[in-house]
């Protein structure tokens, strides 16, 4: 049975809001990473391309296998080997180390993502049962440099922030986070306390933090395009290379914004 889609531009850019360029790029580095390598079993009946397109088409829609299958003209159980074999060499790059003398500003949160494995989520604030993931993006360009692996939705992030293995990502840089991060060494805003008034210069302070954390929420919408991060129905590992694709491409232009970067004063 043939298929429809292919990787053609109409369809790249229809189904998965990639440029052709940006396409090709991510089909240049999942090739760099083995995605075309050689098997031990038959060959793959779509080219690397199509496969890719696949996956894509898989993050972007949130379609089920089923569903996808007859769009490529192949079988389920292929749909579900192609997400399982291209799916890890998706994942972002590792973040580049904090060069010395050269001022970075990166942030910090949390999302929480809707998920159907009962032993990656929990019944969380959201009223759903939700797994929480940690994401660091750059303040600059706004693209995600690393994320950490799911733990259930019912924990702290100030809890997930410490498990996550991202402080020694973070170290030597200086990154800010929300009030739900406090006692973690992280650029949080000034604490209102009973009968103590903010200072003054403390509410510029909060408000030009708030200012820029915002960058992270809008990081997380572009992210959630990606409809599999909207309600995650892959098991295991599969959400933790759900996020580490769902980020922004690569050689993608900053949305906006000025070049200015305020760094609040520091609360601990």
């Amino acid at each position: 049975m043939g298929g429809v889609l292919r990787a053609e531009p109409v369809w790249v850019e229809t189904f998965t809001g990639l440029r052709m360029r940006q396409f090709e790029g991510l089909v240049r580095v999942v090739r760099e990473r083995g995605g075309n390598g050689p098997g031990g079993g038959r060959p793959w009946c779509l080219p690397l391309p199509d496969r890719i397109l696949l996956v894509a088409v898989y993050y972007r829609t949130n379609l089920t296998m089923r569903q996808l299958a007859p769009l490529f003209g192949v079988s389920t159980a292929t749909v579900c080997r192609i997400v399982q074999r291209l799916g890890p060499l998706l994942a972002l790059e590792a973040a580049p180390r904090p060069v010395p003398g050269v001022e970075r500003l990166w942030i910090v949160d949390g999302t929480l993502i809707p998920v159907r494995d009962r032993t990656v989520g929990a019944s969380s604030r959201n009223y759903r049962f939700s797994a929480n993931v940690q994401v660091v993006i750059d303040a600059d360009t706004r693209l995600v440099v690393a994320t950490a692996r799911p733990v259930p939705g019912n924990k702290a992030d100030a809890h997930a922030w410490r498990e996550s293995g991202l402080p020694s990502t973070c170290a030597g840089t200086t990154v800010l986070a929300d009030g739900a991060y406090l006692n973690t060494g992280l650029v949080v805003p000034h604490r209102r306390r009973a009968g103590r008034p903010l200072l003054r210069a403390q509410e510029e302070d909060n408000a030009e933090h708030r200012r820029v954390r915002a960058r992270v929420e809008h990081t997380f919408a572009r992210m959630k395009n990606y409809k599999i991060l909207r309600d995650c129905r892959q098991k295991g590992d599969g959400l933790h290379h759900a996020v580490q694709a769902g980020g922004p491409p690569p050689n993608q232009p900053p949305p906006g914004g000025d070049k200015k970067k305020n760094t609040p004063r520091q609360t601990k």
